[in-house]
């Protein structure tokens, strides 16, 4: 079977990889990409690496951008995008995951017309049951906020095209969840995303996420983006609970002594103000998404 993409296409791609502390795996991932499409731009972000990532990494082939101390992985795509020399963005992981064999198929999809694809990992793919229920939990949530199937919301392998992606690194975290915020904001600018089935490797060496700490920081993070996205999706239900809790408690409080709370009158005061907070923000995030921002 022939490879769709050409090398005149190729030519107009950056592979971007963060890495922090990867010495053990970032020569063998250059190198692989380096022998599959030796023209590409390999640009290696070293987040402030104690170990020799930089110098592995150049030896292996690859541009590297060193920060002088470590500011996080979303901070690392920040620097690799502003970078990158392509017109298109592959963001990979260092540690061995991804495989370069998926590229081409992921540039396929993007020269069929789409800004955003992702590699969405299969089952086996993830590094543990808990954090395979977790993805799963975040895909269901932010499915439902965005009104699109979300197959996998925190995969870190992806093609971009460049210029839409910059427009939103004022948004992106500094940690480990770039790919939360950078796909729901596509979608909230109305902007193409597609997902393509990978299998994803066991990484090289020791993760550096922690499961409770970023799993919180995740969710939190995908309720901040909601709220950018479509807000009264997280008001209105937030208004109807207060609404009938109000009326529950006004019901109980007529019936068994025929009168009206301060309790009840604070819940619907309550469920009116957080509906129309839900409203106003609306408002701001359609000015704030319209074009030419």
């Amino acid at each position: 079977m022939t490879n769709p993409v050409s090398k005149t296409d190729l030519a107009q791609v950056s592979i971007v990889l963060p890495a922090k502390n990867e010495v053990d795996a970032v020569g063998q991932t250059v190198t692989k990409i380096r022998q599959q499409f030796p023209e590409i731009q390999i640009l290696v972000v070293d987040d402030g690496s104690s170990d020799g990532t930089a110098k592995t990494a150049i030896s292996a082939g690859a541009q590297v951008v060193r920060h002088p101390y470590s500011k996080g992985n979303g901070a690392a795509i920040k620097t690799g995008a502003r970078a990158a020399a392509g017109e298109i963005i592959v963001f990979m992981d260092a540690d061995g995951q991804h495989d370069p064999a998926d590229i081409p198929r992921l540039l396929e999809k993007i020269h069929q017309g789409h800004d955003m694809v992702v590699g969405a990992r299969q089952k086996g793919s993830q590094a543990s049951v808990g954090r395979g229920l977790a993805n799963g939990f975040y895909n269901r949530l932010a499915s439902w906020m965005t009104g699109h199937p979300i197959a996998d919301l925190t995969s870190g392998f992806r093609a971009v095209r460049t210029a839409k992606f910059r427009e939103f690194l004022y948004l992106l975290p500094n940690g480990f969840s770039y790919p939360t915020t950078s796909t729901m904001a596509f979608f909230r600018a109305g902007y193409s995303v597609a997902y393509l089935p990978i299998h994803a490797s066991q990484r090289i060496g020791k993760s550096h996420i922690h499961l409770l700490k970023d799993g919180t920081r995740f969710l939190l993070i995908i309720f901040k983006i909601g709220t950018l996205f479509s807000p009264l999706k997280i008001f209105a239900p937030i208004a109807s609970i207060m609404f009938i809790l109000a009326s529950g408690w006004y019901l109980y409080t007529y019936l068994s002594g025929n009168r009206f709370t301060n309790m009840s009158a604070l819940l619907y005061s309550g469920s009116v103000l957080i509906f129309l907070l839900g409203l106003i923000s609306e408002q701001i995030t359609a000015l704030m998404y319209k074009d030419g921002k």
